[in-house]
């Protein structure tokens, strides 16, 4: 944030951005055409985003996109995402952590559609969008209006409630917290710890420089948990093998 007073456009643009983005995810994401068109649908709103942010005077730097601070972000995207890819692989692995995988909207999926989630769906229509909106947009619209801790704060506050209906959706999917009350408390668990995933990312943001170290880190996340929960179904259903008498 600069120290002259913020414009009212200024203002006005971030106020609209947290709106839109706070609505968008809960509203578009119940419609069957959403749901269809996911990957398309969320690149249209991520170019159309890019526009605004662009005509309200937002730049490259401002939104992480300068080309000479891509390496920057890959090196420390790399490095943040190594380990949550390890955790993953570790949980699948290990028997006593398989169960905290198991997802119900996983059980379904064939090879083509395991390959059209990991390859198409989560790092076009869900991260490239997340991360342009979110660390990309919000977070500069924000930074012209706000200090850095607070603009990160409400930039991750809306990272968190833009989970509200996937989250819900999940734990009906795999009928969990199934009572009104418990199901409250567990879906706003989720969305706040959502928010600190947000805040983390922002901070990737910020000590790189460039969008590529958030994108790194939420692209392995989402894509190897999904492979994951495939990998702990396929082991679970291996069967085990009769002891061989000496």
């Amino acid at each position: 944030m600069s120290s002259s007073p913020p414009r009212r456009s200024d203002a006005a643009f971030a106020v609209a951005v947290c709106v839109v983005l706070a609505g968008y995810n809960n509203l578009a994401g119940l419609r069957p055409w959403h749901r269809r068109w996911y990957p398309a649908v969320n690149a249209l709103a991520a170019v159309a985003l890019l526009a605004a942010a662009s005509a309200s005077g937002l730049t490259a730097d401002d939104l992480g996109l300068r080309r000479d601070r891509l390496r920057s972000g890959l090196r420390l995207g790399s490095a943040a995402a190594a380990p949550v890819v390890a955790a993953f692989g570790l949980a699948a692995l290990s028997p006593a952590t398989r169960p905290l995988l198991d997802d119900q909207r996983v059980a379904g999926l064939d090879r083509r559609q395991l390959a059209y989630q990991v390859l198409l769906r989560i790092p076009l229509g869900t991260v490239a969008w997340e991360e342009t909106a979110f660390r990309g947009v919000l977070q500069a619209a924000l930074r012209r209006v706000l200090t850095e801790p607070a603009a990160t704060a409400a930039a991750s506050a809306v990272f968190g409630i833009w989970h509200i209906r996937s989250t819900a959706e999940a734990f009906a999917a795999n009928r969990l917290a199934a009572a009104r009350g418990p199901r409250i408390t567990a879906v706003t668990g989720v969305v706040a710890g959502t928010a600190a995933a947000g805040a983390l990312l922002s901070l990737l943001r910020a000590r790189s420089g460039s969008l590529a170290a958030p994108v790194l880190v939420h692209l392995a996340a989402n894509c190897t948990a999904l492979l994951a929960s495939t990998l702990a179904r396929t082991l679970d259903r291996q069967p085990v093998a009769a002891p061989t008498l000496p």
